[in-house]
């Protein structure tokens, strides 16, 4: 039996996304590219395992409770809403909503901010 994924608008996808609870940060995944810098279009399983492969992420919301351990975070949270970042691959709780991936990863998982994330590839 086969799915088909149903569009949504940007309101529906908002209001379909879970709130992170605790120290969890929420993190949308890009879009990989359909061709490579050559203009070759890319395989639909290329494309689909760069985008789940793919170590860079856009905060879209912080747990209530992220970046409050004074201790751990004594200079101040690592990121905030709408910064880049980049994290491991794969990591965190990976779901989809309407087709598109998201992460919720643990505050001490962020790896470095980006300023511009086009150009990053995982190695």
């Amino acid at each position: 039996m086969s799915t088909v994924e149903k569009t949504a608008t940007d309101a529906e996808i908002e209001a379909g996304l879970p709130r992170p609870c605790g120290y969890k940060i929420l993190i949308a995944l890009p879009k990989a590219e359909d061709t490579y810098e050559s203009g070759i279009v890319k395989a639909d399983v290329v494309r689909k395992q760069e985008e789940i492969a793919t170590v860079i992420g856009l905060v879209l919301e912080l747990g209530s409770e992220a970046y409050k351990d004074k201790d751990k975070f004594s200079a101040g949270p690592w990121c905030k809403e709408g910064d880049y970042v980049i994290i491991r691959a794969y990591s965190g709780t990976r779901f989809k909503l309407y087709g598109t991936e998201y992460r919720l990863i643990n505050d001490d998982t962020i790896e470095g901010v980006v300023t511009d994330p086009r150009g990053y590839s995982r190695v």
